[in-house]
């Protein structure tokens, strides 16, 4: 049997994806082990999480730092210490830089809340709105220089409620996002996604389309 997953984390705010990976590890739903989280903001949420179940929690400041390349090394260095299979960003606000995201090719994943390539960057759900769009979700994607533009693994679809507004809509997303976080990375803890240049593979399989979450399983949608 193959080793835990082991999972960095890294995240600017409060940290609920990584509370939903936490409490799915302690379930015994997830085969992985979070052996550090990281933020670019010493007063996140996430760490003070990372802190009560006595995980690795580093804050690494942009403002310390002379450079963006400055601050990248100082961020990968602390996450190459604690020797993770995969790097998880979850909520983390800020771009990195294309040559950590290279050395990390196929080992970085990132949620984003759009149906990508729909809605990249931020206020993802008022652009939703203001798009008219019928349909919203989340999606989990390898991590790329582009701005939320890896390819995508995987995704969660949820209806647009006619007259709701942002925060709503943000509410029943994030509802969804947990599980489908998990259920990526259940797949990756059993060793059964990787990325072949620029192709999500699933089993040895290149898949035409992204994942799609039914309930808490990911399934697969014929093109």
């Amino acid at each position: 049997m193959a080793a835990p997953l082991r999972l960095a984390v890294l995240a600017s705010g409060r940290g609920s994806n990584l509370q939903a990976i936490l409490d799915a590890i302690g379930d015994g739903v997830l085969d992985a082990t979070v052996v550090g989280v990281f933020s670019d903001r010493a007063g996140a949420k996430a760490l003070e999480r990372a802190r009560g179940a006595g995980i690795a929690a580093v804050a690494v400041t942009p403002a310390h730092f002379d450079s963006r390349d400055g601050f990248d090394a100082a961020l990968f260095e602390a996450i190459e210490a604690v020797q993770p299979d995969l790097i998880v960003c979850a909520g983390y606000m800020r771009l990195l830089g294309a040559a950590q995201v290279e050395a990390w090719k196929g080992r970085m994943i990132n949620i984003h809340p759009s149906l990508l390539p729909l809605f990249k960057g931020l206020r993802t759900h008022e652009q939703a709105l203001a798009a008219g769009a019928l349909e919203h979700g989340a999606s989990v994607h390898f991590v790329s220089a582009e701005l939320d533009g890896g390819p995508v693994i995987a995704q969660t679809r949820v209806a647009v409620v006619p007259g709701e507004d942002a925060a709503a809509l943000a509410a029943r997303v994030l509802d969804r996002e947990h599980p489908l976080l998990l259920a990526t990375l259940g797949l990756f803890a059993a060793r059964r996604l990787r990325l072949d240049g620029g192709s999500v593979m699933l089993d040895g399989r290149r898949l035409a389309r992204p994942l799609q979450l039914a309930g808490t399983e990911l399934v697969e949608i014929e093109a």
